[in-house]
């Protein structure tokens, strides 16, 4: 009875360890406009998904400039699993298994060698910039 006991002990610890790996490891994410940690009761729709913002304020200037903040919509829509890639963001080809790069947490597929160098040769907000800019090569999640 108490190797039972000690065994569903052990099972529960486990399980209760690995869900806080799994949430340590996923990226906070970040207000698309301020950059700050953003809150699931701030939002607006944007391309076929629900942005989360940090603050009231934040919504109303990502409405009045959508495209200056699109990349990081994007890139959070995809962090939260409303956008799936689906095909390169630089060229709309289908990506190759062995190119990638991994950005806030993402891995972004690649088609060819010359746009994995694109992506290596860019970093944070020109990175992102880059790869979600238009949403390209990403497409709802079913």
């Amino acid at each position: 009875m108490k190797a039972r006991f000690a065994l569903a002990a052990l099972a529960v610890v486990a399980l209760v360890a690995a869900t806080t790996l799994n949430a340590a490891d996923a990226p906070a994410l970040k207000c698309p406009v301020s950059g700050g940690p953003a809150k699931a009761d701030k939002t607006a729709d944007f391309n076929g998904g629900k942005v989360q913002f940090c603050c009231e304020k934040c919504p109303v200037a990502f409405a009045k400039d959508t495209a200056k903040y699109s990349a990081k919509a994007n890139l959070q829509l995809v962090q939260t699993g409303q956008l799936k890639q689906a095909t390169c963001p630089l060229t709309d080809k289908p990506v190759a298994a062995d190119k990638s790069v991994e950005v806030e947490g993402v891995k972004v597929g690649l088609c060819c060698g010359g746009c994995l160098a694109k992506a290596k040769k860019a970093s944070g907000d020109e990175l992102i910039t880059l790869l979600f800019k238009d949403g390209k090569g990403f497409k709802a999640a079913k």
